[in-house]
């Protein structure tokens, strides 16, 4: 079957039309991590084809590494977009069943990709590769994205293939500022806010980001006040979760890290530090870290 222009179109809008999910800032990526589950099943076995017995745990485990802390059991979160997807148009269960109800799903219940979109994604291997970096992109910033990919069984080289126009409703993306993460190295005198690390090569930092409190696919402005400069290794166990700050600018670490050498456990030594800007810079907006504790640390701080 040769897929037109316009049907691939329409198969990509489909998809990305999850996005409007995202509300008032607050992380949904439940839905968006299990029709990136079926993507990586479709691109391995050729099927999107997902049991609850499998869904259970391994979309559970998904939503647990990647969503907001949940208050809600595994099998719970799970079952909601298990259950919920099929109101976007993009996915089926091969019998009726109750939403958001574990019971009925644990009887042998099977879900997929409906039946059209499953066949164009199918047709075109590069059309399923577009798929899943508008969504993973629209959910998760870039330190995150790869570890997502891996984590569904897609290819994390797939995100250097560029990135979709709009956001499924005829809005171009906000395109990040060009000159924000300069600004934010400088007024961090161009070193980890957290650890210090000052790295530079023929004069230029090595290993330093500008990184965003507030994910700016989730309305996170270009503003000093939402920046941090950190290095990559800080910057990346940030947006996963495993390092916070209180409202006094203190550092916190998760008790779901864990590390057995000395390098690992420097990570630690974190928790209790407080962050010690330039007289001048812009201390992070308390907004930007309620945000950050609400929609990405995962679990409790570590013991004072």
């Amino acid at each position: 079957m040769s897929l037109t222009a316009p049907d691939a179109q329409q198969a990509l809008e489909r998809l990305s039309s999850l996005r409007q999910h995202q509300q008032d800032g607050r992380r949904s990526p439940h839905k968006p991590l299990l029709a990136l589950l079926a993507l990586g099943r479709l691109a391995a076995t050729g099927t999107s084809s997902l049991p609850w017995s499998d869904a259970e745990e391994k979309l559970a485990d998904l939503i647990e590494q990647f969503g907001p802390t949940s208050k809600t059991g595994r099998a719970q979160s799970a079952a909601y977009p298990f259950t919920r997807l099929r109101s976007d148009g993009v996915w089926t269960l091969d019998r009726d069943v109750p939403m958001d109800n574990v019971g009925p799903l644990r009887e042998g219940v099977t879900g997929r990709l409906e039946a059209s979109l499953e066949a164009a994604l199918r047709d075109r291997p590069a059309l399923l590769d577009e798929a899943a970096r508008g969504l993973v992109e629209s959910h998760f910033p870039s330190t995150v994205a790869p570890d997502v990919l891996v984590a569904v069984g897609l290819d994390p080289d797939l995100l250097t293939g560029g990135v979709a126009k709009d956001d499924g409703a005829g809005r171009e993306e906000r395109r990040r500022s060009r000159v924000w993460p300069a600004a934010v190295l400088e007024a961090w005198d161009r070193q980890c806010a957290f650890c210090g690390f000052d790295g530079q090569a023929g004069g230029v930092p090595v290993g330093l980001e500008a990184a965003h409190i507030r994910w700016v696919n989730l309305g996170g402005p270009d503003e000093l006040d939402n920046g941090l400069a950190l290095c990559s290794l800080h910057h990346k166990l940030f947006d996963r979760g495993v390092l916070g700050l209180d409202d006094d600018l203190t550092l916190v670490v998760s008790r779901r890290f864990s590390a057995r050498t000395p390098h690992g456990r420097a990570v630690y030594d974190l928790h209790g530090h407080r962050l010690r800007p330039r007289p001048g810079t812009p201390l992070p907006a308390q907004q930007h870290l309620l945000w950050h504790r609400e929609q990405v640390f995962h679990g409790t701080p570590l013991a004072a």
